[in-house]
């Protein structure tokens, strides 16, 4: 049986189990598997297919990006080819290529590249800072946001998501936090003060949604 989901064609795979509710999820070759009981109709687990469209459409989405994940490594606005090999000491980068020994050392690499471009970025723009406090840095997987300032703790929090994008991008983020210690909220004195050090603030906001 196939099904459309989006623009694709996708093919439906039924496991027949002893089991009380019917599980939809795909797998990494993009099947859709369902798991229903031997009692459950074709046309009832087609119904429910139909039924959870929305549901099935995200779900497709997702296991597209973490395919896509798994092959492609995005570093400062680039992306790169992942080739793994195990006799490798260090991950170095080569044409259109990352090589490196496996998934954990990738993954080991792009924590410390985070920390390690993202500290020199914020000591190069809060130069232009003087009059902000202290505060110390932090770097977490955000889902809806780029960046946290926190003035009660004096706090910046970057998303580390950013190592993905452009390092201009990185720097309007940053450039974006500082300024919240001039002012907490999103008024037109917010936005001149980004306007100050980022002219082009409009345009780096439109490159980050997209």
């Amino acid at each position: 049986m196939q099904i459309q989901v989006l623009n694709d064609f996708v093919d439906v795979i039924i496991i027949r189990k002893n089991n009380k509710n019917i599980y939809l999820r795909f797998k990494e070759d993009k099947k859709l598997y369902v798991t229903a009981n031997s009692f459950v109709s074709e046309h009832k687990i087609k119904q429910l297919i139909k039924d959870n469209q929305k549901k099935i459409e995200k779900m497709y989405l997702d296991v597209q990006k973490k395919v896509i994940d798994d092959i492609y490594f995005d570093y400062l606005g680039k992306q790169y080819i992942i080739v793994y090999d195990d006799s490798l000491i260090k991950t170095f980068f080569d044409n259109n290529m990352i090589l490196v020994k496996n998934k954990q050392v990738l993954e080991n690499f792009e924590r410390q590249e985070c920390l390690r471009i993202f500290k020199l970025e914020v000591e190069k723009i809060k130069i232009n800072f003087p009059d902000i406090p202290d505060f110390s840095l932090k770097i977490r997987k955000m889902k809806t946001r780029w960046g946290v300032c926190n003035r009660g703790n004096n706090t910046v929090t970057l998303n580390s998501e950013l190592l993905k994008k452009d390092l201009d991008l990185l720097d309007y983020v940053i450039i974006h936090e500082l300024c919240h210690f001039y002012e907490a909220n999103h008024s037109a004195k917010f936005w001149f003060q980004v306007s100050r050090f980022y002219p082009n603030y409009k345009e780096a906001r439109k490159r980050l949604r997209s």
